[in-house]
């Protein structure tokens, strides 16, 4: 990768595919998964915020920052649930890695793939701290853009082989399946979540419409699984019912944030949660009991992020899946940004008079 300081590598979402088919979906979920346990783990050295969040009667844009002191990292991310109708992603995004010692940005990329993968990523290793012990079945309700992440990173990670489908669309599940033929797991289209539960020790919900919503009914969790709460990541919009919350050992990834945005929103403000961090690190413990349910109340967090940017950095190293992008000026004397701007007009003028 470049070295000079004024050009940043930037990855499209050309090159972020052709990093992730390079390396192996799987490989890449895996080891971001890795990534993000390493920065759990050293917690406390972090700055820690909830997103700045923009909210309309349509989506919410949202700023995600971070820094562990030596980097900075930050995510621009929509949630726009109508989007979908409309032909568009209800979720996009980029992100920037940048020296916490100069300020200068070292990565631009893509993040609405790396997104998907780091959220597939970030489940996957909650699960593999709190779901139950040799777990092979996951109900997957809401088969839309996230759905196949889940399933592979859930296979690779914890070693699950069949996903139980359900979606209130056919044609998502059927997608679904298509893109899974080829993956190692089992797919079972279901015609409701009830079906989709039947003997399942895991249970993602991932749904997007941003409203209150019961996806999953208090009579459909037995005892022992493991609760995967993907889709309930903003101020009103919810997946599970209320009881659910209060049968389950809750674990979130940042409090102040998940309150305002998890399924936790329904639960009273001093409700005792786990932060995942703690686990990591033996401070807390995860799952204690094989009838216990266990909850991931999943919002996504400017670390994860972070980690998925260090990722892609490190990764970058050695390849051509980037573009040198000119990005920072670089005047000879560094008080003379003006003068730069009058020798590039000179510049300028040589062209145009060379092209006459």
């Amino acid at each position: 990768m470049t070295k000079k300081l004024n050009v940043v590598p930037f990855v499209s979402v050309d090159n972020m595919m052709k990093l992730v088919l390079h390396l192996g979906v799987k490989r890449t979920m895996t080891e971001i998964a890795d990534y993000i346990e390493a920065d759990f783990k050293r917690w406390p050295l972090f700055d820690k915020t909830p997103r700045v969040a923009s909210h309309s009667d349509v989506g919410v844009i949202e700023l995600m920052p971070t820094s562990d002191g030596e980097m900075y990292g930050f995510k621009y991310v929509n949630g726009h649930p109508k989007n979908m109708k409309e032909g568009l992603q209800t979720v996009t995004a980029f992100g920037l890695l940048a020296d916490v010692n100069t300020g200068y940005p070292i990565l631009l990329t893509e993040m609405t793939i790396l997104t998907a993968l780091r959220t597939a990523a970030m489940s996957a290793l909650a699960a593999k701290h709190l779901a139950p012990k040799g777990a092979t079945t996951m109900a997957m309700i809401g088969n839309g853009a996230q759905a196949e992440f889940q399933a592979l990173a859930f296979g690779a990670i914890c070693g699950i082989d069949t996903v139980r489908l359900y979606d209130t669309d056919p044609a998502a599940t059927e997608k679904c399946i298509r893109n899974l033929a080829n993956s190692g797991l089992a797919t079972v289209p279901c015609r409701s979540p009830e079906e989709a539960v039947e003997g399942a020790q895991i249970i993602t919900t991932c749904t997007a419409d941003k409203q209150y919503a019961t996806i999953l009914t208090d009579n459909l969790v037995g005892a022992g699984v493991h609760i995967n709460a993907v889709g309930g990541d903003c101020p009103g919009k919810t997946e599970l019912h209320r009881d659910i919350l209060l049968r389950s050992s809750i674990f979130v990834e940042y409090p102040p944030q998940t309150r305002i945005e998890g399924e936790i929103q329904q639960l009273e403000p001093d409700h005792p949660v786990t932060e995942l961090w703690e686990v990591m690190t033996g401070a807390a413990k995860g799952r204690t009991d094989a009838r216990q349910i266990t909850l991931f109340d999943s919002v996504g967090f400017a670390i994860e992020d972070f980690s998925a940017l260090r990722y892609v950095h490190d990764r970058l190293k050695g390849t051509y899946f980037f573009e040198e992008l000119d990005m920072i000026a670089d005047p000879d004397e560094p008080r003379d940004l003006y003068g730069m701007l009058l020798r590039a007009k000179d510049a300028w003028q040589s062209e145009l008079i060379s092209a006459v």
